[in-house]
Order: C-alpha cells, then structure tokens, then sequence
C-alpha cells in the first residue's frame, strides 16, 4: 500500500505557549514519510449551542470539512481537573453533532497530552478514549506519548527537547499508520 495517509492533528490548548501545541510540532518534525499532516488550531471554535446544530458557525464547517478529507486524527489533550479541556471537549461536541453525518464516527485516532505534572495527563488520555467508544472512533491502544514535567522538556521557543519522546512520537504515528491501513483494508 503506498496511498499517503492524511491526518488531521489539533492540539487542546490555546494558550500561545501551550505544551501540547508543542506535540503536534513535534509531530511533524517526526513524521514518517507515509504520513502527511494538516493542523487545525481550534483557536475560533465558539462554544458550542445546540440552537445551531443544523446552522454552525463557519470554523464549525471548517474542522468538520477537514475531519472528514482525514484518513485519520492526532489529537494532543491537556490535563485539566483531572480531564480533557473545554477547549477540545467543545470541539469534539461540535464535530459529533447532528448524530447524522457525524465526521469522528470511524475514524483512526492516536492520543498524546503533555503535562506539567508527573503523570503527563494519562488521565486526560482515559476521559478521551471513554468519549470515543461513544462516538465510535478507533483510537489505537499499544503506544502512548505522555510528556510529564512539560515545563523541563520544552525550550521557550515550543520545541521538545526531550529525545526519548521524540522516539516514541515516531512510534505512535507509524502505529496510526499501521492502524489506519489495517481499519481501511478489513477484508
């Protein structure tokens, strides 16, 4: 198989130097070349109203549009209150709703947080994937990147310092890649 896998990577912080908008540059600093990587910034995603579920605001049809020209997604989550952000829950509110051409149904996914702490938001990570079996996204279970202590292995210009995440970000996306071919191609 040598069709280029698309994947769309969005990051669920805002904050200039957000340590998870860290990881998708990382991301793409790794990546191999079966893969090809768009970034959303969820930055002008409103808060999501069920009032306009039928009629979203154009950055709603936007990241929709791009979630569906995917093959598959990178999402990087902070750890909030022992969670997923506002930020990244609202998006994925928006994305999923109306139940009826939902974009994130099916679809491959990786996770990667980073976190200040020492568990590297691992529990942001188990909130996500419990959203997916809702939304019925595949995400993938062997590899996981968590950056703990963000603070020490991200330099003041939002580049990973650290080298052994750096290998694992290759890990994690050959096994979205792997993840993806084999979902697509089920006999």
């Amino acid at each position: 198989m040598n069709k280029q896998i698309k994947v769309l990577a969005f990051a669920g912080g805002l904050r200039r130097g957000s340590y998870n908008k860290a990881l998708v540059r990382c991301a793409l600093e790794e990546c191999p070349s079966n893969l090809s990587i768009e970034v959303f910034d969820l930055e002008g995603i409103p808060p999501y109203n069920a009032d306009n579920e039928q009629t979203p605001p154009q950055s709603v049809k936007d990241f929709k549009d791009r979630i569906r020209q995917a093959d598959a997604l990178l999402m990087a989550t902070p750890e909030y209150n022992c969670s997923i952000s506002g930020v990244l829950k609202n998006a994925i509110d928006w994305a999923s709703r109306p139940k009826e051409g939902n974009p994130l149904q099916g679809k491959p996914v990786a996770i990667m947080s980073a976190s200040t702490g020492r568990f590297g938001g691992v529990r942001a990570q188990m909130h996500l994937r419990h959203c997916f079996v809702f939304l019925d996204m595949h995400s993938i279970n062997e590899h996981q990147l968590m950056l703990s202590d963000a603070a020490n292995n991200v330099d003041a210009k939002g580049r990973v310092t650290n080298e052994k995440t750096h290998q694992l970000m290759r890990q994690l996306l050959d096994a979205l890649a792997t993840w993806t071919i084999k979902l697509q191609y089920q006999p």
